[in-house]
């Protein structure tokens, strides 16, 4: 790699490190928190959490992977799980008899309620605990670019699936 385009500057190469380090950390101890709290994976916690921010309570399945970059395949597995344990249910889209819908149960949003101070508590313990109030929004405001940048040539399971024919 004696090609400047082709490797990283040691600040580049630091940044990098700490970044996958900060997320690989933060990861466990929230993962490692909804397992204890509520018998949770994370991603299933992920699906919850953007199912109650929903006004509604629902999401369609297409959108739902879209959010959480997670293949299709795999979501429909884990909604299939929450689906066993009554946190969510299943239906034809209103708006479109070939998606489906999930939206969050009763119970769901109790569980939801039961684990979410504890996630809280983690997240506000470990990312935001050193860091002052201007350092978080430094921090959003450098992360926020990369993630639309990221977003705009996505992985398949995080791109918005587009209809042939216009429809």
């Amino acid at each position: 790699m004696s090609d400047a385009t082709s490797s990283l500057d040691p600040v580049q190469l630091g940044a990098y490190f700490d970044l996958i380090e900060v997320t690989s950390l933060l990861r466990h101890a929230v993962e490692q928190q909804l397992r204890e709290s509520g018998d949770l994976s994370y991603v299933q916690f992920q699906l919850l959490a953007r199912l109650g921010d929903s006004p509604t309570g629902s999401h369609r399945m297409t959108d739902l992977a879209d959010g959480v970059v997670y293949s299709r395949s795999g979501l429909t597995y884990q909604v299939g799980l929450l689906e066993k344990e009554g946190l969510v249910v299943r239906a034809p889209s209103p708006d479109d008899e070939r998606s489906v819908t999930v939206t969050l149960t009763g119970a769901g949003r109790e569980l939801l309620a039961k684990v979410l101070p504890g996630h809280v508590e983690v997240v506000s313990g470990l990312l935001f605990a050193p860091l002052s109030h201007d350092e978080v929004r430094s921090l959003a405001g450098l992360l926020a670019p990369v993630r639309d940048h990221m977003r705009a040539t996505p992985p398949r399971s995080a791109a918005s699936r587009r209809r042939k024919g216009g429809a």
